[in-house]
């Protein structure tokens, strides 16, 4: 903005201020810096005369250039926390009508709301905070947070513009994000909580509509809905994320996370306007399922009631309905596609879900017969290795050698749990080259102690789940336990030798693993007593001990 124009600005017209302002816009409006306001005192100086020219003027569309360019002057952070001050970020506030509840108040009979001004004081507010630390402090102190709850109050009102909602929740979210005090006071002091899943309820409930479509019907969200529902979800992270270990749920809490789980299975049965839409709600939702406690996952499923006419639904199991599941397991099985096709995103992809479905297995018996038996259906095609194939136990086996030992830990986790933590059952669905690296971290290379085998049983209901197809059991006793897989049986290598030749190549291979160990190149283990391998120092003290080392599954663990 040159000099004529901070003068016209400064002592212009309101019509020369807004010729003025929009030739800044349309200059600036795709720059995110500004060099040519970093000579003499220029910055301060534009910010000074916009915010002077807001105090003064009534004008919508004055105001609303003047916003718009404070909005773009804000994606640039040089010198902006040395800008900001109480009384612009006031300003901001009052034009975004997010005030206090006296001030409120007094406005009830107030001239009608410039809906334009308000938005783009929003945005203004959402890049400051955004980008200035003194804004976040400022905004943690002031009525900011209060302005928003007071309005999150008001959402039912039909004439509340979406574009209002959607930046309260953008603003909302970077403050939560960005200032953890304000956490607290929000959950607590304004019931952030509550007003949060009635603002998701409403969503719901405008997308249902009426009620005059098909009852069997999901509700089809809109964009503006998605992005809205999507903002609030993020919010809900920031609440609900608690670092360390969890404590125990008072009465008040628990009731508030079995209502939002309730609230979270129906947008996930939710439809969208495109499959991109769906994907980025559901990512928001597992990424809000992973901080809530998985003893309130009970309200994923659902009692399933049908009428004397109707038959069984597709996704009834045990008399629940588990069509959120469903939708939980097909998430994870694009999210294992985008995996294979770029490694790097492995664990920000894959690392919620995971969380969530082990989390599902873990806490709620349903759940678990329900993920066991779509993920670990009965075996069939015995002579394929675990980890080859389309399947979602062959995603998941293969993720068990991948290199992001997050991910790895993660599916590892789901599928042991799957198998009950059976030794046996998750090498007779993974093989033990896949699952060692698991059984050695945990300390289950001899099949884990019996304490820690009746432990699991204690864990878990007793009723037998393998029902071994008849394909399977006619090759259970040709399966390598190493690669899980039939292997046909192949010629002896040393049936023409002599005692003496083969003795002779037994200590080649002695003597060239031992220089192998000698060199640093590997190093021998054997199986400790806790379970887990432990170094030797001469390859001959593998063959010490070896029959504790051959272990056998018991019965019971099968």
């Amino acid at each position: 903005m040159d000099d004529s124009d901070l003068l016209r600005l400064e002592t212009g017209t309101t019509e020369e201020a807004v010729e003025a302002t929009r030739r800044f816009i349309t200059k600036n409006g795709q720059s995110f810096t500004f060099p040519e306001l970093s000579h003499g005192d220029r910055r301060r100086a534009l910010w000074t005369l916009l915010f002077a020219r807001l105090r003064k003027t009534e004008d919508a569309e004055c105001r609303k250039n003047c916003l718009a360019c404070i909005r773009m002057l804000s994606r640039e952070k040089a010198e902006l926390n040395e800008l900001v001050c109480p009384e612009w970020l006031d300003s901001l506030l009052r034009l975004a009508g997010l005030v206090s509840q006296e001030e409120a108040l007094t406005q009830i009979n107030k001239s009608p709301t410039q809906y334009e001004v308000m938005v783009e004081a929003q945005k203004s507010l959402c890049n400051l905070v955004f980008n200035s630390s003194v804004a976040q402090a400022l905004c943690a102190r002031n009525h900011a947070v209060e302005g928003l709850v007071l309005r999150l109050r008001t959402y039912r009102e039909p004439g509340l513009p979406h574009e209002v909602k959607f930046f309260d929740m953008k603003l909302l979210f970077i403050l939560t994000a960005l200032c953890p005090r304000v956490r607290p006071a929000l959950r607590e002091e304004f019931h952030g909580l509550t007003y949060l899943m009635e603002t998701l309820d409403l969503v719901l409930k405008e997308a249902a509509g009426d009620g005059a479509a098909c009852a069997d019907a999901h509700p089809a969200l809109s964009d503006e809905q998605v992005a809205l529902a999507c903002e609030v979800l993020k919010v809900l992270f920031n609440l609900t994320v608690r670092a360390g270990s969890r404590s125990p749920l008072d009465e008040e809490e628990e009731a508030h996370y079995l209502r939002l789980v309730s609230i979270l299975h129906d947008l996930l049965l939710c439809e969208a306007s495109s499959r991109d839409r769906l994907l980025e709600l559901h990512n928001h939702i597992v990424n809000l399922l992973v901080t809530i406690p998985g003893d309130c996952y009970e309200e994923l499923t659902t009692p399933v009631s049908r009428g004397p006419a109707q038959g069984h639904p597709a996704t009834e199991f045990l008399g629940r309905n588990v069509e959120a599941v469903v939708r939980l397991l097909d998430f994870l099985d694009h999210r294992l596609d985008l995996a294979e096709q770029n490694a790097k995103l492995q664990h920000e992809t894959l690392s919620p879900v995971l969380t969530v479905l082990a989390e599902s297995a873990r806490s709620q018996r349903v759940l678990r017969k329900f993920l066991r038996a779509r993920v670990l259906p009965p075996l069939r095609d015995a002579a394929q290795r675990p980890e080859v194939g389309p399947a979602l136990r062959n995603k998941l086996c293969r993720l068990l050698t991948t290199p992001a030992t997050h991910v790895r830990d993660l599916a590892a986790d789901l599928l042991f749990v799957l198998c009950k933590e059976s030794v046996w059952r998750m090498v007779k669905y993974t093989g033990y080259g896949n699952a060692a690296g698991m059984f050695a971290n945990r300390g289950l290379l001899m099949g884990g102690s019996s304490s820690r085998q009746e432990e699991a049983r204690a864990r878990y209901s007793s009723d037998s789940e393998d029902s071994d197809t008849e394909e399977y059991k006619k090759l259970r006793d040709q399966i390598n336990p190493v690669t899980g897989c039939f292997e046909a049986p192949r010629p002896d290598p040393t049936a023409s030798m002599t005692e003496e030749q083969k003795e002779y190549e037994a200590m080649q291979l002695v003597t060239m693993m031992d220089k192998l160990s000698r060199d640093g190149i590997v190093q021998p283990c054997r199986v400790g007593e806790d379970g887990r391998p432990e170094p030797v120092e001469h390859i001959l003290q593998l063959v010490e001990d070896l029959p504790r080392q051959q272990v056998k599954p018991r019965p019971d663990d099968e």
